[in-house]
């Protein structure tokens, strides 16, 4: 027997351990292979080892379980391949905190094997954080088979690509700019870059050109201390004021070196002076200009940002910002500082250290990315893999089709180490482990050399590269690499397309000779119910699990779900998470008043059997929205998947339905009450499964809890078959039962709008009706006065003077309300209301029309003062329709 209420707190954990102990999750059962069930695969986008379970994290893995609930309900063998991520440097930093909190040594007093130990030990205990978290969410993982991007096979498959990708000259090292973090003391990815906007200055020097006494050329900059590493001034070869100066030389201001005056497009006209310093060591722009023009590179910063020795003796060991101020000052001193400007700037920081990023010329390790690109380019140009929303194809092909080589190492210790061996002269030995290593120096010098291994670790995005297949076992040939590569959709957020997406494409079709997926679903962001990017420092953060813990997974799950249109973030609010669960509420309760009118499964069911005209339209429902559900999830369109769920139960079965088959239930026709129950039970089976990919714990309750009675059917819901239908559409039917609807909406509508009491019965009259509404009114006469509180319903040539009137198909309806309601106060109420609401939005207009709050106002506040001025202009057109009418009754 069902409770009272559906309390998720007491159900999740039982019914999820349920599932996961027996075996559900797991791919390959050998009687869904035995009868050729296709397989159906995902992999999971790896969470950091060390994270917890974001707002982000919730939407990205509700739409991958939809979609695996849904496929495995028909019948594929489905394999969602969890696993997480070593996450280098966020894992490395939280041990060492952990190790200055207590107080020990650090990580270079313990050396690399005792802190690579300690981490692994932390991994142990503390590294489950994310996956419990997201069972508590209802991921339907096969967690048999969850992986590590440092566990011993996902490490033996990235030596192997290492080794492979340098035989083949597409691995190598070089000394390009990186994006350095002093503070962690690492090379960096882009996407561990947080650009800030910053108040800064812009200091305009006068750089004295060789030979012409009293002639300067102006470059500005907002990082003076770059200066002394300058190699060049850059100007346009169009900029008639520097043309005589291509090619001559300036003198450094504090340095002496004389470094020339060249013609690049880099250099802007328009901006500023037209003339650029040129800093290739320190600045990626300038990068490429030093190489257009083959201009040294000078380095001028050591790896804690200090200045090193390659500037004058003044300002060595200097930190880069004591060193900006003695620059300005000496510049200053000898009269060659014009001008100091305030200036707006974006800075980039380092997301763990928080602090200032350097672009530092050092020696790395790289990937010839844009030789990769060329074939994952291909692939996207041919449709062997679709972006959904198709836009995303302009940015992938954007980015990859202007790639740069890739920077893979790192300066941790935690991580894959670089298979990369040294001879005391520099030559590098890269070999699968240390015994081949010395084989390959021994084969090649002829005597045993001294090797020692390279400390940098690979960028964490080179072993997620390769998780489609590694996971699946490579670069053993297993089994589950054959039957489940390539995978079928990578959901996925669109801030890592180029980071993970283009990557995994690269090395996919590099080494498996295939993409790794036929599409890629991008979602957008979650934000806040305001449309604000979520942030701690804006305190706005919305936790998942705290909606969880208040609102069950369901609820969550749903609201997410019903809100990720395609291309359109998700803004979240509490009331649509407490209003889906009262979604959940309204079927539970649908539920148990199937169960107080003892509708339960029979074994001759058959739903396209059944006679009454109710029967026969809710069938047909059960087809239309199985259909449209289907096509919808097929089509990565979850809001719309979500939203037909949701008409369909609320709307369609719990307000109609099960409303309309009231009469039934407590009539005296045995036959029609017997079809009834049945019908009921078997569409609250239907849309229980239908809802299961959105809603799984409530739907699997009430599954368990019903299956109790009636017909057996499967044990779990989980595991029951996805609704497909034919041949329930009956269109007589449809047609009838629409029209019932739609005349109890009218006039229920009419009576909002008049204000006419809730208990008052009021007789309806009908002119104009034909033969066949006069059947189908007398086919629900009871019915109709039932639910639209009629008192009789008379069909006349002539509607009674005063009678309100609406138009149903060919016929027009008249309700005679004078003796329920005075008309005068009637209008006198809604001309008061009108008035009221021309008031709030002459108040509004008065807003929005002030310039100085429209300035300063936040966006959010601005865009509340709309929609309320929006929501009281479509309350006053309904008043207003609703006076006409009353004024038309006279």
């Amino acid at each position: 027997m069902l409770e009272k209420t559906f309390r998720p707190q007491d159900v999740e954990e039982r019914l999820y351990k349920t599932w996961e102990s027996s075996g559900a999750f797991k791919a390959g059962d050998p009687k869904r292979v035995e009868a050729g069930a296709a397989p159906y695969t995902i992999v999971i986008p790896p969470p950091n080892v060390t994270g917890s379970l974001h707002m982000g994290h919730a939407l990205n893995n509700t739409l991958q379980d939809i979609l695996v609930r849904f496929e495995r309900m028909r019948g594929k063998d489905v394999l969602w391949q969890p696993g997480t991520d070593h996450a280098g440097i966020a894992t490395q930093m939280v041990v060492e905190r952990q190790l200055a909190e207590e107080g020990n040594i650090g990580r270079r007093d313990m050396g690399r094997e005792a802190f690579v130990e300690r981490i692994w030990k932390w991994k142990e205990e503390s590294g489950g954080t994310i996956t419990t978290q997201l069972r508590r969410l209802g991921a339907s993982c096969d967690w048999s088979r969850e992986r590590f991007t440092m566990d011993e096979g996902l490490s033996k498959a990235v030596q192997k690509v290492f080794v492979q990708l340098h035989k083949e000259g597409l691995i190598y090292k070089d000394k390009r700019l990186v994006n350095w973090d002093p503070t962690l003391g690492t090379a960096i990815s882009d996407l561990e870059v947080e650009q800030k906007e910053v108040q800064g200055s812009l200091w305009h020097f006068r750089y004295p050109i060789e030979g012409e006494e009293g002639r300067y050329i102006v470059v500005a900059t907002t990082r003076p201390e770059t200066m002394l590493g300058d190699t060049a001034v850059a100007v346009n070869a169009d900029d008639e004021r520097y043309k005589d100066l291509i090619g001559k030389n300036v003198v450094l201001p504090l340095v002496g070196r004389l470094i020339p005056i060249v013609a690049d497009e880099h250099a802007d006209p328009e901006q500023g002076s037209g003339a650029v310093k040129i800093t290739p060591a320190h600045d990626f722009n300038d990068f490429e200009v030093g190489r257009r023009h083959d201009l040294p590179k000078i380095n001028i910063l050591d790896a804690k940002a200090c200045l090193n020795d390659e500037v004058p003796e003044k300002y060595r060991g200097m930190d880069r910002y004591v060193a900006r101020k003695a620059i300005v000052a000496d510049l200053d001193a000898l009269g060659l500082l014009d001008k100091i400007d305030d200036h707006t700037l974006m800075v980039p920081y380092g997301d763990r250290s928080n602090d200032v990023i350097e672009p530092w010329l050092t020696d790395q390790w790289y990937v010839d990315a844009p030789t990769l690109a060329k074939p994952a380019i291909e692939a996207v140009e041919r449709g062997q893999t679709q972006f959904v929303p198709k836009t995303w194809d302009k940015t992938y092909f954007e980015w990859m089709r202007n790639i740069q080589p890739w920077c893979i190492s790192r300066q941790l210790w935690w991580g894959h180490q670089i298979p990369a061996w040294y001879t005391p002269d520099g030559e590098i030995f890269v070999a699968h482990d240390e015994e081949e290593a010395y084989q390959l120096a021994r084969a090649k010098h002829g005597q045993n050399v001294e090797l020692t291994r390279d400390e940098d670790v690979l960028d964490t995005w080179f072993s997620s590269g390769l998780w489609p297949f590694s996971t699946l076992g490579w670069p053993d040939e297993t089994p589950e690499l054959a039957r489940h590569y390539k995978t079928d959709v990578l959901v996925t957020a669109f801030d890592i397309i180029f980071f993970w997406v283009a990557r995994m494409m690269m090395m996919g079709l590099h080494f498996m000779k295939d993409v790794p997926f036929h599409t890629v679903y991008v979602h957008a962001l979650v934000r806040d119910e305001h449309g604000a990017k979520m942030s701690k420092s804006k305190g706005n953060v919305v936790d998942p699990l705290g909606l969880i813990d208040e609102y069950g997974a369901d609820a969550l799950r749903f609201t997410l779900a019903a809100m990720a249109a395609q291309g359109r973030d998700v803004k979240l609010s509490t009331s649509r998470v407490e209003g889906y669960r009262n979604f959940g509420t309204k079927l539970w309760n649908a539920a148990r008043f199937c169960e107080m009118n003892e509708c339960v499964r029979t074994a001759d069911f058959d739903a396209s059997k059944v006679e009454q005209t109710l029967n026969q339209w809710i069938v047909g429902e059960v087809q239309k929205t199985a259909d449209k559900i289907t096509e919808e999830i097929e089509g990565y369109r979850f809001n719309e998947a979500a939203n037909a769920t949701y008409r369909f139960i609320w709307n369609i079965f719990c307000d109609w339905y099960v409303e309309l088959a009231k009469p039934l239930l407590q009539g005296d026709d045995e036959a029609a009450k017997a079809e009834t129950r049945a019908t009921a039970a078997w569409v609250l089976d239907q849309a229980t499964t239908l809802l299961h990919p959105f809603m799984p714990f409530l739907t699997e309750e009430l599954w368990q809890k019903t299956g109790e009675v009636g017909t057996p059917r499967a044990a779990m819901l989980m595991l029951s078959e996805w609704p497909r239908h034919t041949g329930l559409v009956d269109a007589k039917a449809e047609a009838e039962m629409d029209w019932v609807i739609r005349l109890i909406t009218e006039v229920r509508s009419v009576r909002a709008e008049m204000n006419v009491p809730a208990g008052a019965k009021v007789p309806l009259i009908l002119k104009g009706a034909n033969a066949a509404t006069e059947e189908r009114l007398a086919r629900h006469d009871g019915l109709l006065c039932r639910m639209a509180r009629l008192s009789n319903i008379s069909i006349s040539a002539e509607l009674p003077e005063g009678s309100l009137q609406f138009v149903i198909d060919e016929a027009t309806g008249g309700l005679p309300i004078a003796d329920v309601i005075d008309l005068s106060a009637e209008k006198e109420r809604l001309q008061k209301a009108m008035a009221k609401l021309d008031g709030e939005i002459k108040k509004i207009d008065g807003k929005l029309g002030n310039e100085k709050f429209i300035s300063k106002a936040p966006q959010a506040v601005i865009n509340e003062q709309r929609e309320r001025k929006a929501t009281a202009e479509a309350e006053k057109a309904k008043l207003a329709d609703a006076l006409a009418k009353l004024q038309a009754a006279g």
